[in-house]
């Protein structure tokens, strides 16, 4: 049950493969996760974790509720 706030790239992806998409996967300058037709391109890893404000703007691209990510 991942909070809605800064989380480890490495725990975002595994809450993401829970959610049904696959990958990540390389490609162009960032990699990438796939769920059916959707492809949601994921930060590099930088050392820090992801902000509350950029994973907002990733689970609005993926279509995933803020609930729906809290109850995982």
């Amino acid at each position: 049950m991942p909070p809605f706030g800064p989380i480890k790239r490495k725990d975002m992806i595994r809450t993401l493969r829970s959610l049904g998409f696959e990958g990540p996967y390389s490609g162009g300058k960032h990699q990438y996760m796939i769920k059916g037709e959707l492809k949601l391109y994921i930060p590099n890893p930088h050392g820090s974790e992801i902000s509350r404000v950029l994973l907002s703007r990733i689970l609005k691209q993926a279509d995933i509720a803020r609930s729906e990510w809290e109850r995982i």
